[in-house]
C-alpha cells in the first residue's frame, strides 16, 4: 500500500475490501446472463433482484423504481433529456442551478440549442439557493426542476425537502443529483417528492461505472438507448451483475452506518480546520461551514500559487483537488466559485477542495497540515 495521503473522496474512492470479496463471485462462478432461463440465468437474475431490493431498501423506494447506469453523468443525462423528450408537449421550460455538475448543466445547455428555455439559479456565498428563488422562477410550462442534493466542490447541501414540498402538487417534475449526498445525507423518497434521483458508485467505495437511478413510479421517461427489454426498456443492455451486486453492497454498507460515517467524517472535517487555525495559517471556507455535508470542506488561502500549492501536496504524497475532478486543469477556475463569488475574485484562483472518507484518519489530517505549513512558509521565505 501506497503511504501517500488521499483527501479526494469526492473525486472517487477505493473499493472497499467487503465490496471486492461480494463481487468476487460474480467473475467466475455466477456468471450467467440475467435474461437467459436456464440454471445460471436464474441466478444471476437472483442476484440483481436482491441488488435491487437492497439498494430501494436504502432510499425508501420500491425494487422496481431503481434503473443502474455507468454512474452519475448518464444517470443525470438520462434524467434531464428524458423527461423533456417524455414531457415536451405541455412545456419547455426547466430550472436548474450554475453550479450542478457539468452533466447536468452540459445537458441543459444542449437543450438549449433544441428550443428549450432554461432559468439557472444563482447560489448566494454560502453555496445555497432557496426555495423562494424556485417557486420564483416556476411558470405553468416548466416541466423539469434540477437541484444538485450536495455540491461537489463546496459541499454546500440544498434545501432539497423543502424544494420537493413545493412541487408536491405540481405536474412539474423534481430531478436530484445526489451522487455526493448518499452515504451521509439522509435520503427517504417516500417522505418527499423526488421524482428521480441520481447516485454513482465509486462516490461510495464500489467500483467506477456502475450507479442507479430512482424513477418514481409512472414517471414519464424517455430512454437514451434503444436494445433490449431490460430494465423497462429504459436502459437497455446486458446488466453488469459483478458491478451491480458491488454497488448493492456498498449502498448497504454506507446506509447501515451513516451516523457513525458522518460522526467520523466531521471530526476530520474540523480537525484540519483547528489545526490550520492553530498554525495561524490564513484561509477562509468557500461556503458555510456549518450548512454543509461533512466529508467536503473548499478553503481559500490567499498566500498561494494553486498550482504550486497543489504541486507541492503531490509531491509530499497528499492528494487534494483544486476543484471537480471533471474540471481539473481548467484555468478559467471552477464554475461553482464563479457563481458563489465573481469570476474576478480571487478566490476563485486560490482555492483548494478537501474530501474525506471512511479510511482517513488523524494522521492523515496531521501530515496534510504539516505540508501546507511547510509551503506556506517556503513561499514567504522567497517573497521575503
Amino acid at each position: 500500500m501506497s503511504d501517500s495521503v488521499y483527501l479526494d473522496y469526492a473525486a472517487t474512492t477505493p473499493i472497499a475490501p467487503e465490496v471486492f470479496e461480494a463481487m468476487r463471485p460474480y467473475f467466475d462462478s455466477v456468471y450467467g446472463n440475467p435474461s437467459s432461463l436456464h440454471q445460471k440465468g436464474r441466478e444471476a437474475k437472483k442476484a440483481l433482484q436482491e441488488a435491487k431490493q437492497k439498494i430501494a431498501a436504502c432510499i425508501g423506494a420500491v425494487a422496481d423504481e431503481i434503473i443502474f447506469t455507468s454512474g452519475g453523468t448518464e444517470g443525470n443525462n438520462l434524467a434531464v433529456f428524458g423527461v423533456c423528450e417524455a414531457m415536451q408537449s405541455l412545456g419547455k421550460h426547466i430550472i436548474t442551478t450554475s453550479i450542478e455538475h457539468h452533466s447536468v448543466l452540459k445537458a441543459c445547455q444542449e437543450l438549449e440549442q433544441k428550443g428549450y428555455e432554461i432559468t439557472y439559479l444563482n447560489p448566494d456565498e454560502t453555496g445555497c439557493i432557496t426555495v423562494e428563488q424556485v417557486r420564483a422562477a416556476l411558470r405553468p410550462d416548466t416541466i423539469l426542476v434540477s437541484v444538485m442534493y450536495v455540491n461537489n466542490e463546496t459541499g454546500s447541501v440544498q434545501p432539497i425537502a423543502e424544494i420537493a414540498e413545493l412541487l408536491t402538487e405540481s405536474e412539474t417534475y423534481f430531478h436530484t443529483d445526489a451522487v455526493q449526498a448518499f452515504g451521509t445525507e439522509k435520503i427517504d423518497v417516500s417522505l418527499f417528492k423526488v421524482d428521480l434521483l441520481t447516485m454513482s458508485g465509486h462516490k461510495v467505495n464500489a467500483p467506477k461505472g456502475i450507479g442507479f437511478l430512482y424513477i418514481k413510479e409512472n414517471t414519464k421517461l424517455h430512454p437514451l438507448f434503444f436494445g433490449g427489454s431490460q430494465q423497462r426498456k429504459l436502459r437497455p443492455g446486458t446488466e453488469n451483475i459483478p458491478y451491480i451486486v458491488g454497488l448493492a453492497t456498498a449502498c448497504q454498507m454506507h446506509c447501515e452506518n451513516r451516523a457513525q460515517k458522518r460522526e467520523h467524517l466531521w471530526q476530520m472535517k474540523m480537525e484540519l480546520l483547528s489545526r490550520l487555525r492553530q498554525k495561524q495559517i490564513k484561509f477562509s471556507i468557500n461556503g458555510s461551514e456549518a450548512a454543509s455535508a461533512p466529508h467536503i470542506v473548499s478553503l481559500c488561502f490567499p498566500e498561494i500559487s494553486l498550482s504550486g500549492f497543489l504541486t507541492s501536496l503531490d509531491l509530499d504524497g497528499v492528494c487534494v483537488s483544486g476543484g471537480s475532478a471533471c474540471t481539473s486543469g481548467s484555468v478559467r477556475g471552477s464554475h461553482v466559485l464563479i457563481a458563489m463569488y465573481q469570476e474576478t475574485d480571487a478566490r476563485v484562483l486560490s482555492s483548494v477542495r478537501f474530501s474525506f472518507g471512511i479510511y482517513t484518519d488523524l494522521t492523515d489530517i496531521k501530515r496534510v497540515v504539516v505540508s501546507i505549513e511547510k509551503y506556506i512558509q517556503r513561499t514567504k521565505c522567497l517573497k521575503g
